[in-house]
């Protein structure tokens, strides 16, 4: 397991290039199953998660190649009609749910290990059940926990209403239903960017699918896809993450291949807090030396940062507000709604020197500016693993994170990009 070690408080500065989109990049990935002729990703983050659906894949019979470029090219031509993935790939990324939805298409079986992915709180898997049932596929749990999934009697058609937004559910009906029979309407489906990115590739492939960004699709089957080339769009939660860490120390950083217009949320975020963000030509430009001062609501209350679906604030980022929160001057409650076991990294920075009341498992009440110290950390999931990196980099002294491989299963390239923005930060 790696470990970072990282001498914090110095200052930043310079240019990183936001990498492509790891939660678009891995239901791209299985959505390559649906043809036989070639698909070509570009933008692709060569991270841990990357290599587990590329090695799953593999597995089910898929010849997967590295072009110029960075592009990924994915040729599906012999596939396992009847398909159980190694106990460990499962486990090794929530990701390896995302096969359910393009074997059920192809009429096809697959029996899965439960998936991994981070301990974050119950993530339930009912809705990608109740959603591909009502195709026509059979869907059933083992006593051991193992997933089946027989799509031999998949018709598709109709309307589906998810029980919850979920991003995988929502991505595994849309795999399901390209290939079916007639018209199927999804409502309450997740529309997130990465959703958004699924659905143009297929739209590119052949498919026809409407209503794009909203929570209610339509989809009209096709009876078969082709090849595309596609371009995955840029990991907003990494960019949330580098402009956490320019305002927690105080650097001027440029974030290439992001423009901040297309996620207003995450804006309106930083700017509770006090961050100031300009879009100039060579990118997103986090200022130095910032004055960060919490924003109180219009009745002078304390301020509150929630999450919600999209275009809701992202649970992904929450870690990274609680950090920058604690170098802003002022209060406010960091409301985790959606899992009960993500706050566990709170622990942590109260460790460090900072000001935060875990009030009950879903909020925590930040009170800043307050002045952190290094010390010996673990990473409990890719992004509270980046929080706490964030932490350390404007902390006093020296620390250790361990567990990171969790963290490398999310951000390309971490340790090097830290560096060239003068970070001392290595790996041990």
């Amino acid at each position: 397991m790696s470990t970072y070690r990282i001498e914090g408080g110095r200052r930043l500065g310079g240019k990183v290039r936001i990498s492509g989109n790891k939660n678009a990049a891995l239901p791209c990935l299985a959505a390559c199953l649906l043809t036989p002729e070639p698909v070509i990703l570009s933008n692709v983050p060569m991270i841990e998660d990357v290599r587990s659906m590329i090695a799953l894949l593999e597995q089910a019979g898929s010849s997967v190649s590295f072009l110029e470029d960075g592009r990924i090219k994915v040729e599906s031509v012999s596939l396992e009609r009847s398909f159980t993935p190694s106990r460990s790939l499962c486990q090794a990324l929530r990701g390896s749910i995302l096969l359910a939805g393009p074997y059920c298409a192809l009429g096809c079986s697959l029996t899965l290990y439960p998936p991994g992915g981070d301990v974050i709180g119950v993530r339930r898997l009912d809705s990608h059940f109740s959603a591909l049932t009502s195709l026509g596929c059979v869907c059933s749990l083992t006593a051991e926990g193992m997933l089946l999934f027989d799509g031999s009697s998949h018709a598709g058609g109709g309307f589906i209403c998810l029980e919850e937004a979920s991003v995988t559910a929502t991505e595994n009906t849309i795999m399901a239903c390209v290939k079916s029979k007639g018209q199927t309407r999804v409502f309450n489906a997740a529309c997130e960017p990465h959703v958004r990115d699924l659905c143009n590739m297929l739209n590119s492939m052949g498919a026809r699918i409407s209503g794009i960004g909203s929570n209610l699709l339509v989809i009209d089957g096709v009876e078969s896809l082709k090849g595309c080339e596609f371009t995955l769009g840029p990991d907003y939660m990494e960019a949330g993450s580098f402009i956490g860490l320019a305002a927690c120390t105080s650097s001027r950083i440029v974030l290439e291949n992001f423009d901040i217009k297309d996620y207003w949320m995450i804006a309106r975020g930083f700017e509770k807090l006090g961050v100031r963000l300009e879009q100039t030509d060579e990118g997103l430009l986090v200022p130095e030396n910032q004055d960060l001062k919490i924003m109180k609501d219009l009745d002078k209350r304390t301020s509150k940062i929630d999450d919600a679906p999209w275009p809701g604030f992202p649970a992904d980022l929450m870690s990274i507000m609680a950090v920058v929160a604690t170098q802003a001057h002022g209060s406010i409650l960091i409301h985790e709604k959606m899992f009960e076991s993500r706050l566990f990294y709170v622990d942590a920075l109260v460790r460090m020197g900072a000001d935060i009341i875990l009030c009950d498992p879903h909020r925590a009440l930040v009170v800043g500016p307050a002045r952190l110290c290094g010390g010996n950390l673990d990473s409990p999931d890719v992004r509270a693993g980046m929080a706490l990196i964030i932490a350390a980099l404007c902390a006093k002294g020296p620390s250790l994170i361990q567990n990171c491989f969790q963290i490398e299963r999310g951000y390309e390239n971490l340790v090097v990009k830290l560096q060239s923005l003068g970070a001392s930060i290595i790996v041990c």
